[in-house]
Parts: structure tokens; C-alpha cells; sequence
């Protein structure tokens, strides 16, 4: 995620949720268990996810009006109980009107974001159970914990948003935790665009005056990339030197950013072959990216199509929020969070991908924006107060996040040399595919290829409230400032990277 300076999205925590919500009228005879909890347990967002279950594919299928932003739809999970469940929940809030589990109706109440479900027949462990939700609502009325993340525009809608956004527009099991394929369908006036993920697969037209835009993820996803982007479109169409499909769609009425946003996004076929020789093979089905008309102030790594501001190119083409969003495939999107107190895993990878993209573009190397990164930040900086690896919510999405995170990698590959360094991101990139990790994780993986004792290096740059001695270039170590060469550098590459 590349967000602008001025802003830093943070979610409030909300109060937890009671493990049990009152059933309705003729369930009170029913024996009641509690085995299923509204809480996957994240550190930061403890009421995030679900337990008892797993989700291993979302069909929705949706109906939009842009006039009105009036969304209705069914959303169809395919679920895996983890264990015998009498009881479940999901995150969600707009209202359902009804749930059905395994072809029976099933009772529900509903308490802010969770549904809480009781399914006529216990769910029994590792069998397949479909749960069907029914809905309707404005999802630009719904609001959670003061927050309003789907985002109405003058010809449609944009969904989309880091930690949470599948609340406004679908029921889940909303934790990067849970991850699942995707179809997404949804009916428009004809002549209204929608753009998500994945491969856009044809259909004809299903009822006068409207069009039906149906979009396949063949690949595990977590929600929160799960994205629509509907409104009046340009969209362009090709296939990447790599044989995959590209989509990039502009939103009408983007004014003097459109050309330095296509100048930008039309190379995302490009990026990715560069990221590809130093990640490892591209681990999705398609490619692309979309900026919508729409006042979002920070750009997603959706998976397979990033979402961008328009912002980022108001002062000409940048190049590098290309590069950041599209390495979050790799990193964040294949390579999710265990929990979302290790986003360093994904920002810092993020951010160090553009340190690359720079040497490649000779605006440059790594190793300058290191040294220009750790001499722009005196020991009294208040950067150098948050840990990478535990920033806290408040600064989740903060400059140390992102920086910090870079230049622990960087300090890394110095400890380790190039052919080490590049063998552990990839390594790091191939075994979790599809899965999630955690820094300790990250750090074994780094320990075990190298063969050094990496612990004091990994502490001072990712856990201690201080500026790092370890790692340094021996002139900064020294405490001599960078040349006046490697500051006119960063500042440069800074321009580029935030808006």
C-alpha cells in the first residue's frame, strides 16, 4: 500500500464483541454452544476474522445502481468447519435478510459488523457447508466504529481499503488469515463499467438495459483485496511478454493526471518482469491496474489489479508506486500476514522493491537510498521510536513502517551478500505461495540460508526504539553524514514515491 504522507489510515479498535448474541423467537429450547468466536485473535484488531471455520471460495453475485448506490446481492460460501459447529459468525454490515446453511434456514442476529449465525443442523468437522446470505442496503450509509470505507463517486462506487473493507459490500470471514477464491458478478445500467479481480470472463446481457461484468480469482485471496470499481471506465486491454492477460482501466473525467497515470500504469507488464527476475515467477493470473475518478488519497495493492489514486501522478508519471503496489503480490497479497502486527512484511518489502526498481531506472541504488535514508533521520528523530515489526495501530501505516522496513532489508543484504540476500526473498516468496508468514518466521528463513546469527541485526532494525548501529555503511556508522549526492537523490526519489 503507498499512502500519502499527510495521511495515515489507521482503523479504531471497536469494543469486542459478546461471544454469545441473543437468539430470536423459537431457538431458546435449542441446546446453545459457543463454538465458534467472533475472533480470529489478531493482536491489533482483535475483532477482526472468525473462528471454527475456514472459507475456501466467495460467489457474489450483485446488483448496483450508481443513482442511488442501492447494492443488493447473494453471496455463496463454501466453508470448512474446523470443528463440530452449532453456532458461527460473519463480518458484515449491511443487513442481511436471510441466511440459509446447507439448504435450511438458519436464525441470525446481527450486532454491528457480526452476524451471528445458528444453522438448523450442527456443521460437523471438514465437511463442506454452504452458507447463502441474501442482502440489501446503501454502503455508503454504513458506518463501523465511526468509519465509512466504501466510497461513493458522481458515476459509481470504489471499494476499496486496508484493514477492512469486505463489510460494506460482502459477509466473510475478514482476516488476511482466512483466504479464498473468488467470483464476483455484478449486474450495472448498461454502459457502466466494473472492474475487480482477476480474469474478466463474458456473458450476455441478462435483462434489458443492464450488463452483467463477471470477474474470476482463481488464486486464495484474503478480503480486504477483494475490490469493485464501478463507474465510466476506459479500459485497456493486452497480454504481458509472459503470455498473462492485462487490464488497466482509467476513470473519466481524471483531467491532467490521466496521461501521467497511463504513462505509469501502461509499464505495469514491464514492472512485473523486473520484479519477476528478483522475487521469483509472478505468482497470479492476471495483471493490471485501475484509477478510478474517486478521492481515495493512497493506492492498494488489489490483488492482481492495484487501485491508485490519481494523486500520485498530478506532478507527472511515477513509476514507483507502480513498482511498490505491484511487489505487494509477491509480498502481502501471495505472501499475506499472519497477523497484521507483521505489515512490515509487506510495506517494507514494498518499499525496498522501489530501491530496485531505482538502480534498474539508474535513479539510484539501494545501497544510496540506504545511506540517504538513515542520515535523513537523526538519532533524535522521532521515526526511530517505532518498531518495525510491532508499530502499533497508530503508526501501522507509518513512514517507519515503509522505511524503516526497507532499510532492514537492505542491512540484511549487506550482512549476507547478494546471492544469499535474493535466495531468501525468493525462498521467502515460493514456500508460503497463497499462504501467510510472520517475522520471526522471516527471520528463521534468513538465519537458515545464511548460516549467520542474524538475531542482533534483526532486533536493532526491526524491534529496538533506537537508531541501529549494526548494518551500517562505515561512514555513517561514524556518524559522517551522507554526501550531499545521496541527499538530492532520496529527495528526489521521494518526490516520485508520495503525493
Amino acid at each position: 500500500m503507498s499512502t500519502p504522507r499527510s495521511i495515515v489510515l489507521t482503523a479504531a479498535l471497536s469494543a469486542v464483541v459478546a461471544l454469545a448474541l441473543p437468539a430470536t423467537a423459537g431457538q431458546a429450547s435449542r441446546p446453545f454452544a459457543v463454538d465458534g468466536s467472533p475472533s480470529l485473535g489478531d493482536d491489533y484488531y482483535p475483532t477482526y476474522g472468525n473462528s471454527g471455520y475456514d472459507v475456501t471460495h466467495y460467489d457474489l453475485r450483485l446488483k448496483y445502481t450508481p443513482a442511488t448506490d442501492a447494492l443488493q446481492g447473494t453471496a455463496t460460501l463454501l466453508t470448512r468447519p474446523l470443528l463440530d459447529l452449532t453456532t458461527f459468525y460473519l463480518d458484515f454490515a449491511l443487513k442481511p435478510s436471510s441466511i440459509v446453511v446447507n439448504g435450511a434456514p438458519a436464525t441470525f442476529t446481527q450486532s454491528g459488523s457480526k452476524v451471528h449465525v445458528i444453522p438448523a443442523a450442527t456443521l460437523k468437522t471438514g465437511s463442506l457447508s454452504t452458507v447463502v446470505v441474501k442482502y440489501a442496503g446503501i454502503p455508503s450509509k454504513v458506518s463501523v466504529d465511526g468509519q465509512t470505507y466504501w466510497v461513493r463517486t458522481v458515476d459509481g462506487a470504489v471499494a476499496v481499503g486496508e484493514p477492512e473493507i469486505a463489510a460494506w459490500w460482502f459477509p466473510s470471514n475478514d482476516h488476511p488469515s482466512d483466504k479464498a477464491t473468488f467470483d464476483i458478478s455484478v449486474a450495472v445500467p448498461t454502459g457502466t463499467e466494473v472492474l475487480s479481480n482477476g480474469i474478466y470472463t463474458t456473458r450476455p446481457d441478462q435483462l434489458p438495459g443492464w450488463t452483467r461484468w463477471n470477474w474470476r480469482s482463481t488464486k486464495p485471496m484474503a478480503t480486504y483485496l477483494a475490490f469493485v470499481a464501478i463507474g465510466q471506465y476506459e479500459i485497456d486491454q493486452s497480454t504481458a511478454p509472459n503470455g498473462l492477460p492485462v487490464i488497466n482501466a482509467y476513470g473519466e473525467g481524471l483531467g491532467d493526471n490521466g496521461p501521467a497515470a497511463r504513462a505509469s500504469i501502461e509499464r505495469t507488464a514491464e514492472t512485473i518482469e523486473f520484479e519477476s527476475s528478483q522475487f521469483g515467477r509472478y505468482p497470479f493470473e492476471a495483471e493490471g491496474g485501475v484509477v478510478p475518478n474517486a478521492p481515495l488519497g493512497f493506492a492498494l495493492e488489489n490483488q492482481t489489479r492495484p487501485v491508485y489514486s490519481s494523486g500520485f501522478f498530478r506532478r507527472g508519471s511515477n513509476s514507483y508506486v507502480v513498482a511498490h503496489e505491484l511487489a505487494h503480490e509477491w509480498y502481502g497479497d501471495s505472501v499475506a500476514v499472519a497477523q497484521w502486527r507483521h505489515v512490515w512484511l509487506n510495506e517494507g518489502f514494498a518499499s525496498y522493491a522501489e530501491w530496485l526498481w531505482s538502480e534498474h531506472e539508474s535513479e539510484g541504488t539501494p545501497q544510496e537510498l540506504f545511506a540517504a535514508t538513515v542520515a535523513a533521520h537523526p538519532a533524535d528523530d522521532p521515526f526511530w521510536q517505532v518498531a518495525p515489526a510491532d508499530p502499533g495501530v497508530p503508526e501501522l501505516f507509518g513512514d517507519a513502517v515503509y522505511d524503516r522496513g526497507a532499510m532492514t532489508l537492505q542491512a540484511l543484504r549487506n550482512a549476507v551478500g547478494d546471492e544469499t540476500f535474493f535466495a531468501i526473498l525468493k525462498k521467502w516468496a515460493t514456500d508460503r505461495q497463497y499462504g501467510n508468514g510472520t517475522t520471526e518466521e522471516f527471520i528463521n528463513l534468513s538465519k537458515s540460508l545464511s548460516g549467520k546469527p542474524l538475531d542482533a541485526l534483526f532486533n536493532a532494525w526491526l524491534y529496538t526504539k533506537a537508531k541501529p548501529t549494526i548494518g551500517l555503511p562505515a561512514p555513517l556508522k561514524a556518524g559522517v553524514a551522507a554526501p550531499k549526492s545521496l541527499a538530492k537523490i532520496r529527495a528526489a526519489h521521494k518526490l516520485l514515491q508520495q503525493h
